[in-house]
């Protein structure tokens, strides 16, 4: 699969239980700020999720789906839970809004590396059933929580995902993100099989998105990527440690540890999402950690 311009439209429908989804998660650690805006469309219509954090505490949180659309050609065409994404330049440029009870959200990003795509081959696209890819961003914006805006300039991501997974078939799916700068990124994504209860069952996808000393982009897939978690009595991740094998001298190794969190009840999911701090290569960053279980 290459990803080009005609990829970041809605794709078409394949088959019963498709779905289509663009997630755009942000974190400026000066403002405090860290959250998560998802649009998505399915049989049954549109949905938006929408979580926002404010030092160490969710200020917002939204859910909504069965939102009726009328064959959406565009991103810019789909809204639900008060939330809307707008492609500006393909591959490059896109904005997110959000006006809710007591939030608002006035962001736009700029890709600032390579793509992560998840080819449907991959065993974690075969697991899964979805595939797509992802992008880190620079974000700047406005975000007003009460009578409070709040200047955001930080980093983030943005994914495009489409398929048609099967939970009987799928016990959790868990999506790490860590960003150190505009030059370097992490992602992961990680599907355990149903019926199995440990890591080592799961199917890994992970990337290392930078660029080198010439500033060029390179998107260097990990051939054997581990993660680690540790997690509180709830099954909610706290600390986690990447150890990506990008070539066969040594690990690239990351560690991450909990700033902020939440658990949201999406029918019959069960999603812990969670902002984490993380250390690298002598680098500090932060990015997302995001667990979806079967209930």
């Amino acid at each position: 699969m290459t990803i080009g311009p005609e990829h970041e439209s809605p794709r078409p429908a394949e088959g019963r239980g498709f779905s289509d989804a663009v997630t755009i998660a942000f974190g400026d650690p000066r403002a405090r700020l860290y959250g998560v805006g998802r649009v998505g469309l399915a049989e049954n219509g549109a949905s938006g999720l929408v979580v926002l954090f404010r030092s160490g505490q969710p200020v917002a949180v939204a859910a909504k789906g069965g939102v009726a659309v009328d064959g959406a050609s565009s991103w810019d065409e789909v809204s639900a839970a008060g939330l809307r994404t707008e492609v500006l330049e393909p591959l490059r440029r896109w904005r997110l809004v959000y006006t809710g009870d007591g939030a608002a959200l006035s962001l736009e990003l700029e890709g600032t590396g390579p793509l992560a795509e998840l080819e449907p081959g991959h065993p974690v696209a075969r697991a899964g059933g979805m595939t797509g890819y992802e992008q880190p961003a620079r974000v700047r914006g406005e975000v007003t929580v009460g009578d409070e805006r709040i200047a955001v300039d930080g980093l983030g991501q943005r994914g495009h995902s489409w398929g048609a997974p099967d939970w009987g078939r799928i016990e959790l799916a868990r999506s790490v993100s860590a960003w150190l700068g505009e030059d370097l990124a992490v992602s992961l994504t990680a599907i355990r099989p149903s019926g199995k209860r440990d890591h080592a069952a799961e199917a890994i996808a992970a990337a290392v998105l930078e660029r080198d000393e010439d500033g060029a982009p390179h998107a260097r897939d990990v051939p054997d990527p581990r993660l680690s978690t540790k997690y509180d009595e709830e099954g909610r991740q706290r600390q986690a440690g990447l150890e990506l094998w990008v070539d066969d001298e040594r690990p690239r190794r990351a560690a991450g540890e909990l700033q902020c969190g939440t658990s949201l009840d999406l029918g019959h999911l069960r999603l812990h999402c969670a902002f984490f701090a993380w250390r690298m290569e002598g680098r500090r960053g932060f990015g997302r950690y995001d667990v979806l279980r079967r209930v």
